[in-house]
């Protein structure tokens, strides 16, 4: 064997006694207690294992400007304008730098797996999907990244916008994404997203339904053109701020109308925090939607990070167990199931979000392999448990010492 990590507990299976791993040519061949077999080894301890944190909605490319942005200018943050005020400064090499400092922090934190957003418009054209083009190969030693590109700056009325998402789809894009928000013609927007990926044969994943009250909600569109078109498993849609201003009983009813389309939806609970309810003074609304509702009415869910210290959300240090512990807060979740199904909504619902054929600790899928210092998916998210060790087919990419205390003698 390449690699044997011994007394592995599985996230999917954390109660039974722990198992070993074997991998061999960077995939995982063996899968037994007390496996016989010969080769380097890593003692995980019983502690939790998983094939990685999967990140389905992060923007690499607009990270880590927030020291070039004007400053806030009150209640109304002007987010993408002040966004939109900097792109004509984004080089390829800037991009790509930024990225990269920002792809590394999810790497350290175990993230294998991730879909990032690209922005395209007149202007930054190209140059932010070339960056990350670059980054993606440069780094698949540690992560498998996939691009979603979008016009954030509008679409119908934005004629170089599309021509730019056309041509990143013919060099590869494997995943379309939308922002109708700021489109003049909102259904004609999504329209055309679902035309592009009819076309491409692209996965979509879409910004949807910011905002402050249950309004105007371009969900309703996409279900009807997710069943329409039979895409249903390839439709995912962030944010959904909105549905959470919607009573109990409208929220499980969306919340089935998206199950039996099949649309998922992930939250990102750092921006959506930072960003709703500016409207109000005091008594500030969440405006963050309850996955564990979603989940349990069959909505498929991911947990994410979105933005790291731009506008949008001006911090952020990249680990997703911090985000589905924000959201158990801010959701007001304790049970151990509830619980455990966040830490599935930055794993196995993550990939299944992204249709990752090839996840999970099974035969024959890749030996990619993060131990976390939890002895179970709750406690993990309870206590912002991180990752000791980090493997990718079988090659260690990640390691971090557990705290200690030095007693006095």
């Amino acid at each position: 064997m390449d690699l044997i990590v011994r007394n592995a507990r599985i996230a999917t299976t954390p109660d039974p006694p722990p198992i070993d791993i074997g991998i061999q040519g960077g995939k995982i061949t063996a899968l037994a207690p007390n496996l016989t077999a010969e080769g380097p080894e890593y003692d995980a301890a019983g502690l939790l294992v998983c094939a990685g944190l999967v990140e389905t909605h992060i923007h690499l490319d607009k990270s880590r400007i927030i020291d070039r942005v004007a400053p806030e200018p009150g209640r109304v943050p002007r987010s993408m304008e002040r966004v939109a005020a900097v792109k004509h400064s984004f080089t390829q090499e800037d991009v790509y730098r930024r990225a990269a400092a920002t792809l590394e922090a999810c790497i350290a934190h175990g993230t294998t797996r991730m879909r990032t957003h690209v922005e395209l418009d007149a202007g930054v054209e190209m140059r932010s999907f070339e960056a990350l083009e670059q980054l993606r190969r440069d780094y698949a030693w540690a992560i498998d990244v996939e691009l979603c590109v979008f016009p954030q700056e509008s679409l119908t009325d934005n004629p170089r916008s599309d021509q730019l998402i056309v041509e990143a789809l013919k060099r590869g894009a494997r995943v379309v994404g939308a922002a109708p928000n700021y489109d003049p013609d909102r259904h004609a927007h999504v329209q055309r997203i679902f035309d592009l990926a009819r076309e491409y044969d692209v996965d979509i994943d879409m910004h949807l339904d910011s905002g402050n009250a249950p309004v105007d909600m371009d969900i309703w569109q996409v279900c009807d053109l997710a069943e329409k078109y039979r895409l249903g498993g390839r439709v995912a849609v962030g944010h959904g701020c909105k549905y959470s201003t919607m009573p109990v009983a409208d929220q499980r009813g969306l919340a089935r109308r998206m199950a039996d389309a099949g649309v998922a939806l992930t939250v990102l609970p750092a921006t959506d925090l930072f960003m709703q309810g500016r409207d109000q003074e005091y008594n500030v609304r969440r405006g963050l939607a309850d996955v564990n509702l979603m989940c349990d009415c069959g909505v498929n869910c991911s947990i994410s990070t979105n933005n790291v210290l731009n506008p949008f959300t001006p911090m952020g240090d990249c680990s997703l167990i911090r985000m589905a512990n924000m959201q158990a807060n801010v959701c007001q979740i304790s049970q151990s199931a509830h619980m455990r199904d966040c830490f599935a909504m930055l794993s196995d619902r993550s990939a299944r979000l992204m249709n990752l054929k090839d996840y999970g600790i099974a035969l024959g899928n890749p030996g990619d392999i993060v131990v976390i210092d939890a002895t179970s998916p709750e406690q993990a998210v309870a206590e912002l448990r991180e990752p000791l060790a980090v493997f990718r087919r079988g090659v260690r990419t990640v390691t971090r010492a557990r705290t200690e205390l030095h007693r006095p003698r």
